[in-house]
């Protein structure tokens, strides 16, 4: 006797079904995935990191915005992923038509940049997540380590906190990783003055 396949949803199902319960869920092809409480210590990253980001988005006045929700549907739409760090492009959302009603974008054009700060499920944000921001043409996608939580062929053996800038160049990221006292380069904030170690530093 085989055991019935469960059923995958779609993501207006997903939508419709998500638990009014304080906790955070995403979508992974189709199946729905509770997202373990977030520690302190990466709070403390996603704070900091949100905070010098707006400071740059005030100072150049940018058309930016950085939601405190907002979810970022795949190409395919059987996933839909809840960031760390959404930027959004506030220009673009007149052409979202899931922006108003459910806090959804599905465009490229909308998304300047995504921060996922790794957990212990890393390898979402180095396989799943990096794979699916690449299809969607989202221009840069920053993967920060800065516990060392992943696999030594990124992070470097014995394993060092990294950050890595992964922009879209033809249509594929390249990926640059910045340790220590490394200041970032990033495309969309030319001008940011941040070093990867006062990023690991903002760990209270």
């Amino acid at each position: 006797m085989t055991a019935a396949l469960p059923k995958l949803l779609t993501f207006d199902e997903f939508i419709e079904r998500y638990p009014n319960d304080g906790k955070r869920y995403e979508l992974h092809q189709g199946v729905i995935v509770e997202m373990p409480p977030p520690s302190g210590d990466h709070e403390d990253v996603v704070g900091f990191l949100t905070r010098k980001l707006a400071v740059e988005i005030e100072r150049l006045n940018l058309p930016f915005n950085i939601p405190k929700t907002g979810f970022v549907r795949t190409k395919s739409a059987d996933s839909c992923y809840l960031p760390d760090v959404l930027v959004l492009n506030q220009n673009n959302l007149k052409n979202e038509p899931l922006w108003k009603k459910e806090s959804t974008v599905t465009q490229s054009e909308s998304i300047p940049l995504v921060i996922e700060v790794v957990s212990n499920n890393w390898r979402d944000d180095y396989h799943k997540k990096y794979a699916d921001y690449e299809e969607m043409g989202i221009p840069e996608y920053w993967i920060v380590d800065y516990a060392a939580l992943g696999a030594r062929k990124f992070l470097g053996n014995p394993k060092q906190p990294t950050i890595f800038v992964c922009e879209l160049v033809d249509g594929e990221y390249q990926m640059t990783p910045f340790q220590s006292n490394n200041l970032i380069v990033s495309s969309n904030f030319p001008q940011l003055n941040l070093t990867a170690q006062q990023i690991f530093d903002s760990v209270g």
